[in-house]
């Protein structure tokens, strides 16, 4: 579809929806960035999967990167509370590890690799480079990431801690950061708004979140104006 289609469908179907939800749409995508990405390797607690969507939907991080190799990525909608349609989600389960084929494919996209982990000598969410974009990448509790993940990654980032425990939970982790990195975000001078073209599609994709059986809806739009 080309963008002067998508501009007249957009327009149409925010026609349909209330002026307070067109409202709060523009309000949130004023906070949402392509800058940071989150990518998460072979997650398998439904728990951890879905509060993590949740904390990337609050710090307005559009979109997730999913490793699935041994656990498939599950998420409780109760934990979740409806935060997955908002975002994009971006699942790499062709083979039986897709964890390098998704590193370098986010590479290709400019973006720095920055490993979690609490074993490192690394940066902190205070002080960790935001010049360029940067994909964070999370692991599982258990195990953490793996050899591949850590071996490939640009960067490291931990979170200071002062207790006997080893880490943070997963979800706890991902909020921790993200509220640190986007945070100061907003209090830079770095351009991390979503472009016009990005705006466009999203606005779409929420407008047919919204409308009941917007997919029959679409349909018949489309026809009167092709």
């Amino acid at each position: 579809m080309d963008k002067e289609t998508k501009i007249k469908l957009k327009d149409f179907l925010f026609s349909i929806i209330t002026e307070e939800r067109k409202e709060l749409f523009e309000k949130v995508l004023n906070y949402r960035t392509r800058h940071i990405t989150v990518l998460l390797e072979n997650i398998y607690q439904p728990h951890n999967a879905s509060a993590v969507l949740r904390s990337c939907d609050l710090t307005g991080v559009q979109d997730i990167h999913i490793v699935e190799g041994s656990n498939k990525y599950t998420v409780n909608p109760h934990i979740a509370m409806g935060s997955a349609k908002w975002l994009s989600l971006f699942k790499y389960d062709e083979e039986k590890n897709n964890t390098l084929k998704t590193i370098k494919h986010l590479k290709k996209q400019g973006y720095t690799i920055v490993a979690t982990t609490p074993h490192k000598d690394c940066y902190s969410p205070d002080n960790l480079p935001l010049d360029n974009k940067v994909a964070l990448l999370f692991g599982t509790e258990l195990t953490g990431l793996s050899d591949v993940a850590l071996e490939h990654a640009d960067e490291f980032i931990k979170i200071p801690q002062f207790g006997f425990t080893e880490s943070y939970n997963i979800s706890v982790s991902v909020a921790l950061i993200l509220f640190s990195l986007t945070n100061r975000l907003h209090n830079s001078d770095i351009k991390w708004h979503l472009s016009e073209d990005e705006l466009l599609n999203i606005n779409l994709d929420w407008a047919r979140q919204t409308i009941t059986r917007s997919e029959i809806v679409e349909e018949q739009f489309l026809k009167t104006i092709i």
